[in-house]
């Protein structure tokens, strides 16, 4: 991408000491002083492989707040390949923050339906609630944390981004290319104590710089060049910097603790009657999946799991690894006396489930059954 020039922003006034000073154990290591005080040669680096091999993602291209802000909720724990359809579809809907302020809530979870972590449309959607009573909106990373659904994280990356505010980003990629660049051995509980610890070290190195590129660049490195399994050294602008590399054993870092996960299993109804399909619908204040449908739980609908399950998937969700298993049910008397007494069963006509508001594995899982069953 084409080179910009940047007014230099307040942090390149910011003593390395003082950055080094907040650093807890990273002071201790010989290779934290060493690649902060190569911080320009570092730089430019870093920058001329940016400007030549950055993806031109919709939101950098042409960038707004609007899209700065979207593009984080999205890209939360969400692939970029994954979250590319989206938000395209999203913004020809919701171009900016007053349409988006304005639109129904099941027109919003709609759009956001197969993205999973459903609170995050639920806050983006009051945050721009929330801008649309406002004068100006915020620009540091404190001001922007006020308001709904905004971690450090996505603050720092939107008020570096949209405002040039001098802080940086540390997400998992970043993580890994400092854990590298310093050869840091230490095991961390998670990816946030890890966070924490670099966070002194990014700082350091963002003194000086447009703050929006410099993010930009250290996440779009660990995303396409110091990947997690086989970093790709050979391409690597700054692998001279890299204190992993020249010890034989790039791939190491960083080093998490082994995450634990929850075996869970979970059976389902597939009960269809005169071309109408049953789903539990959260309502929309639900925390998990408001204003979605999903197949009902059989307990929900009082049945019991009897022959082979119609289909059988496997998913993760957070730490649990989940078995799900959709079970044919007839709607009886039972099953439609239940209907009528819980709000959250509904029927719903097959022809009507493409306009419905689904949470994206089971929309997956209901067009496979169809297809199969005739229904």
């Amino acid at each position: 991408m084409a080179a910009k020039k940047r007014p230099k922003c307040k942090s390149e006034n910011t003593t390395l000491g003082f950055f080094l000073r907040r650093a807890r154990i990273s002071v201790g290591n010989p290779r934290v002083p060493v690649l902060a005080k190569s911080r320009p040669a570092f730089q430019r680096a870093l920058y001329g492989w940016y400007r030549e091999h950055a993806r031109p993602l919709p939101w950098r291209t042409s960038p707004s707040l609007y899209k700065t802000v979207l593009s984080e909720f999205m890209l939360q724990q969400t692939q970029v390949a994954t979250v590319l359809p989206y938000f395209e579809r999203w913004l020809v809907a919701l171009p900016d923050f007053g349409a988006l302020a304005a639109a129904p809530a099941e027109t919003v979870m709609n759009l956001w339906a197969g993205l999973g972590y459903y609170s995050r449309a639920r806050n983006l959607h009051r945050l721009a609630q929330a801008l649309a009573g406002r004068n100006s909106p915020p620009t540091t990373p404190d001001e922007w944390r006020e308001l709904p659904g905004i971690g450090p994280y996505t603050a720092a990356a939107i008020s570096s981004i949209a405002h040039a505010h001098p802080v940086a980003c540390v997400d998992g990629n970043v993580v890994r290319v400092l854990a590298r660049l310093t050869n840091e051995r230490r095991e961390f509980r998670d990816n946030s104590e890890a966070a924490t610890h670099f966070r002194p070290l990014a700082e350091s190195l963002i003194a000086g710089s447009d703050p929006g590129e410099h993010n930009q660049a250290m996440m779009e490195l660990g995303a396409l060049i110091c990947v997690r399994a086989r970093p790709r050294c050979e391409k690597c602008p700054v692998a001279s910097f890299c204190a992993a590399r020249k010890a034989g054993d790039p791939a190491a870092p960083p080093m998490l603790k082994p995450k634990r996960y929850e075996a869970r299993q979970v059976d389902r109804a597939w009960c269809v009657d005169r071309g109408r399909l049953l789903l539990h619908r959260a309502d929309h204040g639900s925390k998990r999946l408001g204003g979605l449908g999903e197949l009902p739980l059989l307990s929900t609908v009082s049945a019991d799991a009897s022959g082979e399950p119609l289909l059988q998937r496997r998913r993760s969700v957070t730490r649990f690894r989940i078995v799900e298993s959709i079970y044919s049910v007839p709607p009886g008397p039972g099953v439609k006396r239940l209907v009528r007494q819980n709000p959250e069963l509904q029927w719903v006509r097959t022809a009507d489930l493409n306009s419905t508001p689904l949470s994206g594995p089971h929309r997956k899982w209901i067009a496979e059954l169809l297809a199969t069953s005739g229904d």
